[in-house]
């Protein structure tokens, strides 16, 4: 089972806002993954579908798999480095603001092939 890797990193957009539409594409097919993604208007949606074809690319380049046999099998988003920021206050102070950037990874794997019909 080969599996195809892709990583988005460093990327302006908090990991909470991040991981709402990656759940949501999980385990669909590549195909699936990629309307789902371009029909959305989250702001996380021109950079993940951007990701996705590139492991599309990865997977037709380097390991010369199909993009119609292809999933998500993996999808996951992990806090990257936070920028601190600082904004006046009241009396003299300053808060800080913590501007969050996310790591992105999708991992494509082949769809499995169902024995049932073929041994019919």
């Amino acid at each position: 089972m080969t599996e195809v890797n892709a990583k988005l990193k460093y990327l302006r957009i908090a990991p909470r806002k991040v991981r709402l539409l990656v759940d949501l594409i999980r385990g669909m097919s590549l195909g699936d993954a990629k309307t789902q993604v371009s029909v959305s208007s989250k702001k996380i949606a021109p950079p993940l579908l951007k990701l996705l074809k590139s492991a599309e690319s990865n997977a037709r380049h380097n390991f010369k798999l199909e993009p119609d046999n292809l999933r998500v099998k993996e999808a996951k988003v992990d806090e990257g480095p936070v920028l601190k920021r600082y904004m006046p206050r009241a009396r003299g102070r300053a808060t800080v603001i913590k501007r969050r950037t996310s790591h992105v990874t999708v991992v494509l794997g082949e769809k499995k092939k169902d024995n049932k019909s073929n041994n019919q």
